[in-house]
């Protein structure tokens, strides 16, 4: 690794960005959005897949089948199923989401 590199690479970034400062209110303000477009995302994928486990798992314990990829498949098939149908409702959250965080770019610079 070349250091020297890496602290012109700094110095440089250093004299573009010396008048840019964020706040702290604007940092937890993206960081909260992105948190919340990461739940809208992931949630329905991963309560669906909670709620097939969990009635696999009590059919496995109702009729002592204890094999491990019986699972799987059923949560698996949800998944994709699921992602067929929500997938672009999904890419269009990201979509805004990333639209909007480069509209106020210039808001978070001032």
């Amino acid at each position: 690794m070349d250091f020297d590199n890496a602290i012109v690479d700094i110095k440089f970034f250093t004299l573009i960005f010396r008048n840019i400062l964020l706040n702290a209110t604007d940092v937890v303000s993206v960081t909260q959005d992105a948190l919340l477009v990461a739940v809208y995302v992931a949630g329905p994928l991963l309560l669906s897949i909670l709620v097939v486990g969990l009635v696999i798992g009590l059919i496995q314990a109702a009729t002592s089948i204890q094999e491990m990829t019986l699972s799987f498949i059923p949560k698996l098939i949800v998944l994709v199923v699921l992602v067929f149908f929500i997938g672009n409702w999904q890419i269009s959250v990201f979509v805004d989401h990333f639209q909007n965080l480069l509209l106020e770019i210039p808001l978070y610079l001032q």
